[in-house]
């Protein structure tokens, strides 16, 4: 019997109180095949989030603490001369795994961060003479701290390009956080095993890749992101890029597949239109001294285009 992907989101809500919103985007990126960033304040449960994900697929988890002192062979791996052999050897890195944590990503310099572009678009990476292909799924999921956070760094703005989609993590509702006291306050947080494998995996791609995406629908996605280059240039000096208008139709394609659909609907972009957006638009120092949230701009652009 067949596992639909709906099995897995509610495998993560049964270890995950409330967060919504950085559950389906889990899900979705990993239906889409992309790659998925969440920032938030510490004790969100970002990387049990994606723990939780990582223990709920029958693969290969590798989890990365980024700290100041981190190399880039910590994280791709690198070349030892075995004396016994006369010759260099290859020692493969964590990155080398079909689900891996980036914790705290924004806690490492630039040059770090560098080492998953690679590995991110291309899916492989070369050490030495040799490049390397990564498993199959490959799935980073990276959690960081808010930029204004002490001893932290910007990402570049080509890596986090690289990112299918990007969630910004929330404080927990009074209820929700009453729930996590009752569940979690006396036992241990488990995450549920093995609930899909990656032979699923491979097949939830193909089946959303499957979806249907109308005409008039692509022409909707093209000028949800052509308008976030052309308005609220008051606040904005970059626009998104076309990667985003891909980000935005397979975002799509995975809602409406956890949603058990053939096709894609306006709703559906509308829904992952910020996921794909918010973290490729370069807002300047306006947003911060005029107090305009990049949330309520991301908002104002969107609805700014009429829906088909």
């Amino acid at each position: 019997m067949s596992v639909h992907p709906r099995a897995l989101a509610d495998a993560l809500h049964r270890t995950i109180v409330g967060q919504d919103a950085a559950v389906e985007a889990l899900v979705l990126a990993l239906l889409a095949n992309g790659h998925v960033l969440l920032e938030g304040p510490p004790g969100l449960a970002k990387t049990l989030a994606c723990r939780a994900l990582a223990a709920a697929l029958d693969g290969d988890f590798k989890r990365i603490q980024f700290t100041p002192d981190l190399l880039p062979s910590d994280i791709v791996g690198t070349r030892i001369f075995d004396q016994h052999e006369s010759r260099f050897t290859t020692v493969l890195g964590p990155i080398f795994a079909n689900v891996v944590l980036a914790d705290e990503i924004n806690r490492a310099p630039a040059k770090v961060q560098s080492a998953l572009l690679e590995a991110m678009q291309e899916r492989q990476v070369t050490i030495g003479p040799q490049t390397h292909p990564l498993p199959d799924p490959f799935v980073v999921m990276a959690t960081m701290n808010p930029l204004d956070a002490e001893g932290t760094y910007a990402l570049p703005a080509a890596q986090l390009d690289r990112f299918l989609a990007k969630v910004d993590v929330s404080y927990p509702s009074r209820a929700e956080e009453f729930e996590i006291l009752e569940r979690f306050a006396m036992n241990e947080t488990l995450p549920v095993h093995a609930v899909a494998t990656l032979d699923d995996v491979r097949r939830w791609r193909e089946e959303a890749h499957a979806i249907h995406i109308d005409e008039k629908l692509k022409h909707y996605i093209v000028e949800l992101v052509a308008v976030t280059r052309e308005r609220e240039s008051h606040y904005i000096d970059y626009g998104a890029s076309p990667r985003a208008t891909l980000a935005i139709a397979n975002l799509a394609r995975a809602k409406a597949l956890l949603a058990e659909r053939d096709f894609a609907l306006p709703d559906d972009v509308r829904a992952v239109a910020p996921l794909a957006l918010r973290h490729r638009i370069g807002f300047n120092f306006r947003v911060t001294t005029e107090n305009v949230g990049p949330a309520a701009i991301l908002d104002r652009l969107i609805a700014a285009v009429p829906t088909p």
